[in-house]
Parts: structure tokens; C-alpha cells; sequence
């Protein structure tokens, strides 16, 4: 496994929500989200995007809905105010981590040990 997929266990879900966060989005055009936002770091097979997706359909925090475009079905995927709630409150939690994080990567002073 990639060190960058593996860096995504956990962290899927609200990384496809914060796709999301500016307005509906198909499938296909998520996946590219990830990749594009990630500089290419999160470049996902679609048999990783879409089943996340649905999961997240199945627990209300985004819905769908099939269009046509250019003659092609394609799945429309937004999310819901519960997932709008759920994508704030995890964006709060990950600061507070990552502050968290960066303070000890950055280095001491460090309490002294008995």
C-alpha cells in the first residue's frame, strides 16, 4: 500500500465531504477533487471513491441523484445538513489535532524527566 493511501485510513470519509463542501459534485469529478487538492498525493481508484460515497449516502450525510449530461447518466453526489454539521465538527477536531501534532513534531522545550 502507498504511504499516501495508508496516511488516508480514517480520513476518507471527511476528506469526501469536504469535496463536496462547495456544491454537488459526480463521482468521477470527487476522485479528481482529491487528487487535484492533494497536489496528487490522493490519487484514488474509483473502486475506493464510490463505495465511500455510497456509505456515506447509506448514513444520510450526503444524497444523490442520477442526471444526463452530454447524452450520459452520471451520479450527482451533495451533501445533507447532517453531513454539512458532521464535515464542521470534524474540521474543528482535526485542527485542534494537527495544532496538537505540529507542537510536538516542532520540537521542545521539553519537561524535564525524573
Amino acid at each position: 500500500m502507498k504511504p499516501e493511501a495508508q496516511a488516508l485510513k480514517g480520513h476518507l470519509d471527511v476528506l469526501l465531504l469536504a469535496t463536496l463542501a462547495d456544491g454537488p459534485r459526480h463521482g468521477y469529478a470527487v476522485k479528481e477533487a482529491l487528487r487535484e487538492g492533494s497536489g496528487g498525493r490522493f490519487d484514488l481508484p474509483t473502486g475506493t471513491v464510490y463505495p465511500a460515497l455510497h456509505r456515506l449516502e447509506r448514513a444520510g450525510l450526503v444524497t444523490s441523484e442520477w442526471d444526463l449530461v452530454g447524452g450520459r447518466r452520471r451520479r450527482t453526489y451533495r451533501l445533507t445538513p447532517t453531513g454539512r454539521r458532521a464535515l464542521a465538527s470534524e474540521r474543528d477536531g482535526w485542527t485542534k489535532f494537527a495544532t496538537a501534532v505540529s507542537a510536538l513534531m516542532a520540537g521542545g522545550p521539553w519537561p524535564a524527566t525524573r
